[in-house]
C-alpha cells in the first residue's frame, strides 16, 4: 500500500516539474519579428479620389441645327481641327438663299428710288429757294411762290420717307440673313471633331424639350485638359484651389503627371447607395495633349502637406495611432509616440523614437508584446 502511494507521488511530482519546465521553455522561445531602422526622410500627406476621375476638356460643345432639315452639306469628318465660325454642317437652304437674294435686290431698287425722290427734293428746294428770291424783289407771283415751298416740302418729306424704306429693307436683308444662319452649324470656338451623328442627305431634327438626344456634331477643344474626380466629403475641408497634385492615368500606367487642383465644387453630391462626395478638379502642368485625350480614367493625389528631412516612421509598424514596439536587443518594448503629419505609408515622428532605432513592421503577430523576447527575421 505504501509502495503504491509512493509511486503516485513521485509520478505527480514529474508531471508537475514537467509542466513547469514546458511553460518556462515556451514562454521563453524568441517571437520572431520584421523589424526596420528608423531613418529620415521626407514625409508627404496626401488624399485621393474616392472613384476614378475622368479627363475632360475645357470647352466641349454637342451641337444640333436650331432647324430640323436635309443635310445638304458636311465639310467636315471626325477627326478633323476646325476654327472659330468654321461651317461644320449646312441644311438644304435653297429657298432661303432665294429670300435673301430678294431682300438684296429688293434692297438695290429702294436705294435707287431714295436717290430718285431726293434728288427731285433737291430740285424742288432750288427752285423755292429760287422764287423766293424773286418774291422779294417782286419779279415771281405769290401765288406761284407758295406751290413751289409746298412742293419742296413734300419732295423732303418724300426723301425722308425713302430713305427710310432703305433701312427697312437693309433689316430684311438682316432678317433672311439670319434665317438662313439657322441652316448652318458653325464652331464656336477652334477645336477637334470628335463625332458626327448624320450622313449627307440625312434628316436631323432639333431635340424635343426635356429629351436628351445625341449631338449631330460633338466639338472638343483639347488645347485645354482637366481632370473632374469625386473626393470624399470629409477629405473636402482639407482641399483648396492651387494645392499641388499627382495625377496618374491607367492609359499611362508608367508614367505620374504634376498638376495642380484649379476648382473644387461648392456642394457636396448625394448619390444613392454611395458615400457623399465633392467633386473637384485638377489640371497637369504642361501637357502632352497629343496624347491625351478626353475620356481617359484618371486619379488625383492631392498634396495637402510635405515635411521635409523629418524622422519617420512606416504607418505599417504603428497601431492605433500612437504606438510602435521597439526590439532592443533580444526584448520588445512597447513605445508611445507623438506623430505629425502622415501619408499611407509614413508618420512624422515628434516625439518618443529616435533614429537608428529598430521598430516591429509585424505588429500583429502572435506574440509580439511588451517585454516579449523577440528575435529579428
Amino acid at each position: 500500500m505504501k509502495k503504491n502511494l509512493w509511486k503516485w507521488a513521485l509520478l505527480g511530482v514529474g508531471v508537475a516539474a514537467a509542466i513547469v519546465a514546458y511553460s518556462v521553455w515556451s514562454r521563453g522561445k524568441p517571437v520572431r519579428v520584421a523589424v526596420v531602422e528608423i531613418d529620415r526622410g521626407d514625409v508627404v500627406s496626401t488624399v485621393s479620389n474616392t472613384r476614378a476621375g475622368t479627363v475632360d476638356a475645357c470647352r466641349r460643345a454637342g451641337m444640333s441645327p436650331s432647324l430640323g432639315g436635309q443635310i445638304a452639306e458636311l465639310p467636315v469628318v471626325e477627326g478633323d481641327a476646325v476654327e472659330k465660325d468654321q461651317v461644320m454642317l449646312e441644311l438644304w437652304n435653297e429657298d432661303l438663299r432665294a429670300e435673301l437674294e430678294l431682300a438684296r435686290r429688293d434692297a438695290t431698287a429702294s436705294r435707287a428710288r431714295k436717290d430718285e425722290v431726293c434728288t427731285r427734293a433737291d430740285v424742288a428746294r432750288q427752285e423755292a429757294n429760287r422764287l423766293t428770291s424773286l418774291l422779294d424783289k417782286g419779279l415771281a407771283a405769290e401765288e406761284a411762290t407758295a406751290r413751289a415751298v409746298g412742293e419742296a416740302k413734300a419732295q423732303k418729306a418724300a426723301c425722308k420717307a425713302a430713305r427710310d424704306g432703305t433701312q427697312v429693307s437693309a433689316a430684311k436683308i438682316d432678317v433672311a440673313n439670319a434665317r438662313l444662319e439657322r441652316t448652318l452649324l458653325r464652331a464656336p470656338f477652334d477645336g477637334v471633331i470628335a463625332e458626327i451623328n448624320g450622313e449627307l442627305g440625312e434628316f436631323v431634327t432639333p431635340s424635343p424639350v426635356g429629351v436628351a438626344t445625341p449631338p449631330t456634331v460633338d466639338l472638343i477643344d483639347a488645347s485645354c485638359l482637366y481632370i473632374s474626380a469625386p473626393i470624399d466629403e470629409v477629405d473636402a475641408p482639407s482641399v483648396s484651389a492651387g494645392q499641388a497634385a499627382t495625377i496618374t492615368m491607367d492609359a499611362f500606367p508608367d508614367r505620374r503627371f504634376r498638376g495642380f487642383v484649379r476648382r473644387v465644387a461648392p456642394y457636396v453630391l448625394a448619390i444613392e447607395k454611395q458615400a457623399r462626395t465633392v467633386e473637384i478638379e485638377a489640371e497637369i502642368d504642361n501637357p502632352d495633349s497629343e496624347r491625351l485625350l478626353p475620356g481617359y480614367s484618371a486619379d488625383v493625389e492631392i498634396v495637402l502637406a510635405t515635411r521635409e528631412d523629418v524622422l519617420r516612421v512606416p504607418m505599417q509598424a504603428v497601431v492605433d495611432g500612437n504606438r510602435v514596439f521597439v526590439l532592443d536587443g533580444s526584448e520588445l518594448e512597447e513605445r508611445t509616440i507623438e506623430t505629425g503629419v502622415r501619408s499611407w505609408e509614413y508618420a512624422e515622428v515628434l516625439s518618443g523614437l529616435e533614429a537608428g532605432e529598430n521598430i516591429v513592421l509585424t505588429v500583429d503577430r502572435e506574440g509580439v508584446a511588451d517585454g516579449a523576447a523577440a528575435i529579428a527575421d
